[in-house]
């Protein structure tokens, strides 16, 4: 481990004593990053949660949420990239190909719920929604195409919270926006306000350490070429202390 990935694991550990409520078992739940790489510096897209929300109010985070049941049966216009496939179903109970495309999938369905932004490409034949979000985009007649996601971490909140995910961040490059439904967000929404920053000073809004972390992750990926045969960063507990594993 460099220098710099132990000082990121420091920072975590460093509130990993906090909470004292029951172990509640992780869900799934997943996260997409958009960068912009169009200009001297790479941009990415955060969003601004609800001052009113009992989890994380006011801070800045990518569009994620949890993995739904419909997620695995959305059609897309291209599978995975095969690396992306396996590191995704590496330390996954009952590893399987479907479950791992759903996690890309949802990451991409909860970044149109929550910004109305529609990551894919424009389907030439028609395709059958599974229900939920994704009927929306099968009527904007847009197809996930996911030979373009990026898997860039992964990450399971430590015990003694009151809510605990394992979920999988992914990237996404801003060319990938196939449409946008304007006014999802809005000062009554679930994210209030979207904002486009270079990387180094999106690090400086308020934000949860872990998405601090993950930007950290990323400047790395992006510095050592963004290939998807880069190993992927993998945030656990381990004998009750807070790792940095490789998948």
């Amino acid at each position: 481990m460099n220098d710099d990935a132990a000082r990121r694991l420091d920072r975590l550990r460093e509130i990993d004593h906090v909470g004292d409520h029951p172990t509640v078992r992780p869900r799934d739940a997943a996260t997409m990053i958009i960068i912009d790489r169009s200009g001297p510096s790479p941009q990415v897209l955060l969003g601004r949660r609800h001052h009113s929300h009992k989890f994380m109010p006011g801070k800045f985070v990518f569009p994620g949420g949890r993995v739904e049941p419909v997620d695995g049966r959305m059609p897309s216009a291209s599978p995975l990239e095969p690396r992306v496939a396996a590191r995704l179903m590496q330390a996954m109970r009952r590893p399987n190909a479907v479950r791992a495309r759903a996690f890309a999938l949802a990451a991409i369905r909860e970044t149109f719920e929550e910004t109305g932004i529609l990551l894919g490409a424009k389907g030439r034949e028609p395709v059958r929604s599974p229900g939920g979000a994704w009927d929306g985009y099968v009527a904007a007649g847009v197809v996930p195409d996911l030979a373009a996601v990026h898997f860039v971490a992964r990450a399971i909140t430590p015990p003694g919270r009151t809510k605990r995910f394992d979920t999988r961040f992914f990237a996404i490059d801003a060319e990938e926006i196939a449409a946008r439904h304007e006014g999802v967000v809005g000062p009554d929404t679930e994210l209030t306000e979207l904002v486009w920053l270079p990387i180094s000073e999106a690090s400086r809004l308020d934000m949860p350490t872990i998405t601090t972390a993950v930007l950290e992750e990323l400047t790395a990926r992006i510095t050592g070429g963004f290939a998807h045969d880069l190993p992927v960063p993998y945030y656990r507990m381990v004998h009750r202390k807070r790792a940095r594993d490789l998948l």
